[in-house]
């Protein structure tokens, strides 16, 4: 019975892993021989940033989606996103969060006028990635819906100069 259990445990476990770590590019593998039982887990909504309060505008991106075809693992992919105000009450932007610690933008910080342009730029930075990628960034403004959504598309192709992993001899 409690091997039955520690085993269910370690497979919930090990599913969970693969889940978060998707295309993550972990090198690491883990050790079966001597892991814990992980710990039950617990499900808690992830929290959304909060959109300004008070009147709504309108975004208007030139682009929501940037290809940036096949770069080689390791290389950073930069690019700027702009937008324009298109409504009628200042627009204010309170957050832009990547998908993964490995997509970083930056935003204005300031109210953007009516009729006024900005630039979200972001920082994809490839290391430890490998294959199609797909980065979202969401951005959080005083727009109706409060959440606006860009991406960064293309291909990671391996290092070729990477040193391979060596297997470990029992």
């Amino acid at each position: 019975m409690k091997k039955s259990l520690f085993t269910g445990l370690l497979f919930l476990a090990f599913g969970l892993f693969v889940v978060s770590c998707a295309n993550e590019g972990s090198d690491s593998k883990s050790n079966t021989e001597t892991a814990a039982p992980a710990p039950k887990p617990t499900a808690k909504p992830a929290a959304k940033p909060a959109a300004p309060t008070g009147p709504t505008t309108t975004m208007a991106f030139t682009e929501t989606t940037f290809e940036f075809g096949e770069v080689t693992e390791g290389e950073k992919v930069e690019h700027s996103f702009k937008f324009k105000n298109a409504g009628s009450e200042p627009l204010i932007l309170s957050n832009a969060k990547g998908s993964c610690g490995c997509t970083v933008p930056q935003w204005p910080k300031e109210p953007i006028a009516p009729g006024e342009e900005g630039v979200i730029t972001v920082i994809f930075n490839s290391k430890n990635k490998k294959g199609p990628r797909n980065q979202k960034v969401t951005v959080t403004a005083n727009t109706n819906p409060a959440q606006t959504f860009i991406y960064l598309k293309g291909k990671v192709n391996p290092d070729p100069n990477k040193p391979k992993p060596t297997a470990k001899k029992k």
